[in-house]
């Protein structure tokens, strides 16, 4: 890994402008946010785009303005389909992109005006399969922006590493879209169509693919983190168990098919915390389908008890998150009410104690 500190700029000339990179976009009833998406994406300052606008089978006016924008420039291919989901409108976009590089945006996202050409600038510039920028996270009431003003080199699966161990300074996450691949690393895969939470084995294999990927630590996409609607800010529900546990089951499959047991169980430790925060998250929640979805979560965990000896002895394992796994396997009732304790005493005399 080679750190480069005073994130230089990577301007392309445009006359040195001959990388094409398709952008594909997946719109679906997101009418409002169009203009502004695909804008950002036509005024790019690399012009040398093909963008490819999916439209997943809108119904509320979104088509009209697809292809109302596809008049105003020849850069941008529309195609109306029937609705099947982001996966599927994905794919579709990958099957028909012709570039060298290949880019996602969410049409109800944004990105900044030189987002592409200093992707493509820094990629080309350290000869790396893949580039990634951190993002900001859009609320509707203010903005969140971590950037740093660095680049990071990574070598072999040194950002697969990181992005496993979800390492905060480098905003890798689980998402397509702030991210640019070289279209022969991206070679036979795809999304799993009618499935949510696809990124979650896409981004991995992705990652686990390129020999070096270049990190922009600066943000250079719009992320909107709280639109109504969205997939992303769907709470527990009964995709949780259909589709992203199993995602989950299948990236720490994929990590052991590489060889990398140690990555398998720092993996699998992080999706133990998570099943934990979805069980106090049901548990305080007033979900009509409560009890079933808790018996679930449980169910989930007692089928890996036999492994988490060996989880919790991985390389960022917590102890006192092994505490809580350990109390919860002995009993999921005397686990709540240990963190019922913990949350309503504990830690209010702790704060209290600091002041």
């Amino acid at each position: 890994m080679k750190v480069l500190q005073n994130n230089p700029i990577f301007h392309i000339p445009l006359q040195n402008q001959t990388e094409l990179i398709s952008v594909i976009v997946a719109a679906y009833n997101i009418a409002p946010y169009l203009e502004r998406g695909v804008g950002s994406i036509l005024n790019q300052t690399y012009r040398n785009l093909e963008i490819i606008l999916v439209d997943d089978g809108s119904t509320d006016g979104g088509e009209e303005i697809c292809d109302r924008l596809a008049e105003k420039d020849d850069r941008l291919i529309v195609i109306h389909k029937e609705n099947k989901g982001l996966a599927d409108a994905r794919n579709v976009g990958m099957d028909i992109a012709k570039g060298s590089f290949i880019g996602f945006v969410d049409g109800d996202d944004w990105i900044d005006a030189d987002m592409y050409e200093r992707m493509l600038g820094a990629a080309l510039e350290h000869q790396a399969d893949m580039a990634v920028c951190r993002y900001r996270r859009v609320y509707r009431d203010h903005t969140e922006d971590a950037s740093v003003n660095r680049i990071v080199v990574f070598e072999g699966q040194e950002a697969l590493q990181y992005y496993v161990e979800e390492r905060e300074e480098y905003d890798i996450q689980n998402a397509a879209w702030n991210k640019l691949y070289r279209r022969e690393m991206l070679e036979g895969l795809r999304f799993a169509v009618g499935k949510w939470y696809e990124d979650v084995v896409f981004s991995a294999k992705a990652l686990g693919r390129a020999a070096k990927c270049v990190y922009l630590d600066s943000a250079a996409y719009n992320y909107i983190i709280d639109r109504e609607g969205s997939i992303m800010n769907a709470r527990i529900n009964s995709r949780t168990f259909t589709d992203q546990i199993p995602a989950y089951r299948e990236r720490s499959g994929y990590l052991r098919s590489l060889g990398r047991e140690d990555l398998a169980d720092i993996h699998d430790y992080f999706v133990c915390k998570r099943l934990l925060l979805f069980y106090n998250e049901v548990k305080k929640s007033r979900l009509p389908e409560k009890k079933e979805y808790l018996q679930k979560i449980t169910d989930v965990i007692n089928e890996g008890r036999e492994d988490c000896d060996r989880i919790y002895q991985c390389a960022v394992a917590s102890a006192n998150e092994k505490r809580k796994m350990e109390l919860f396997l002995k009993s999921p009732r005397l686990y709540w009410c240990v963190m019922r304790l913990n949350e309503g005493v504990i830690l209010p005399i702790k704060m209290r104690c600091r002041r």
